[in-house]
C-alpha cells in the first residue's frame, strides 16, 4: 500500500517488529525478486519502499508485492530517502531499523546477522562485504583504490578499522534511527559520512561480515556523479567535522 509519512501504524504490528527500509530510484526490474526474497526469508519484519522521484513503476511494484512505500514526489538522492524512511519508523513506533538496497546487492538471508548485533548491544551495525576472511568480493581498481582511502580516513577520525565504510547493509537501534531522523546526511557518499556522525555522537557503532552479491539490475545512484568532487567534499566535511569536536556530552538515551 502507498501511504503519506505522517499516516497511522497498523494496531496489529507487534512494537518488536524491525522495519526494512528501501531507498529506491528507478528499481523497476530488481525490486520485485527483492521483495520476494524479503517476504520468504524476513517475514518476521515490516518493509517500507522510498520510491525517490522515480519515473518507473517502482512504486506500483511496491506496492503490488505488499510493501509499503512512500513516494517522493521528485529525486532527493539515497541521504534525503533515508531520511524519510528513519522519520516514517520514528513516528511509526518502530525500535530497530534495517538499511536495504532495492537492486539486489543485499541477501536477507544477512539480515538477523546485522539484528543480532544490536541484540549485543550495538546501536548501529555496519555490514562489510570484506570483513570475513572468506570474502571474494570484487572490486575495480580504481573503486578499490578509492575505498582503501575512505578506509583509511575514518581509522584516522575514529580510531576503528571499519572495512567497508560505504557499505547500505546496516542496522539501527531506536535511538539511531531518532538521531537520524534528523541528521542524516543527503550528500552523495553519505554513508560514510553517517559512520563518522553516529561514532561522534557516542553510539556503539560496529561492523560485522555479511555476504553480497554484485548489483542485479536498475539505476545506480551514483551514476554520472563526478566522484572526485563528492570525494574532496567528503574530505572536507570530515576534517571541518573533527575541528568543531566538542567534549562528548552525556546521552540519557543511550543504555
Amino acid at each position: 500500500m502507498t501511504e503519506t509519512l505522517s499516516a497511522a501504524r497498523p494496531p496489529e504490528v507487534p512494537q518488536d517488529r524491525p522495519i526494512i527500509i528501501i531507498p529506491a530510484w528507478n528499481e523497476e526490474a530488481p525490486l520485485p525478486g527483492v521483495l520476494h526474497a524479503l517476504d520468504e526469508l524476513a517475514p518476521d519484519c515490516d518493509v517500507l519502499v522510498i520510491s525517490d522521484g522515480s519515473t518507473d513503476r517502482t512504486a506500483e511494484v511496491a506496492a503490488a508485492a505488499g510493501a509499503t512505500v512512500v513516494e517522493l514526489p521528485y529525486n532527493l538522492g539515497i541521504g534525503g530517502a533515508l531520511r524519510t524512511g528513519f522519520r516514517y519508523a520514528v513516528r511509526h513506533g518502530y525500535q530497530r531499523g534495517v538499511q536495504f538496497d532495492a537492486d539486489g546487492q543485499h541477501d536477507a538471508t544477512q539480515i538477523p546477522v546485522l539484528l543480532s548485533a544490536l541484540d549485543d548491544g550495538a546501536h548501529m551495525a555496519v555490514g562489510s562485504r570484506f570483513a570475513a576472511t572468506s570474502s571474494d568480493y570484487q572490486v575495480g581498481k580504481a573503486r578499490g583504490f578509492a575505498m582503501g582511502l575512505l578506509r583509511f580516513t575514518v581509522r584516522r577520525f575514529t580510531g576503528k578499522p571499519f572495512t567497508d565504510t560505504s557499505s547500505g547493509f546496516r542496522a539501527f537501534s531506536r535511538p539511531v534511527l531518532e538521531f537520524f531522523a534528523d541528521t542524516y546526511p543527503s550528500e552523495y557518499m553519505e554513508s560514510v559520512e553517517a559512520l563518522l556522525m553516529a561514532h561522534r555522537a557516542g553510539f556503539d557503532v560496529r561492523e560485522v561480515p555479511v555476504v553480497m552479491r554484485e548489483r542485479q539490475d536498475g539505476t545506480a545512484s551514483n551514476r554520472n556523479v563526478k566522484l572526485l568532487y563528492h570525494y574532496t567534499r567528503l574530505l572536507l566535511t570530515l576534517t571541518a567535522g573533527a575541528q568543531r569536536r566538542k567534549a562528548r556530552p552525556e546521552r540519557s538515551d543511550l543504555p
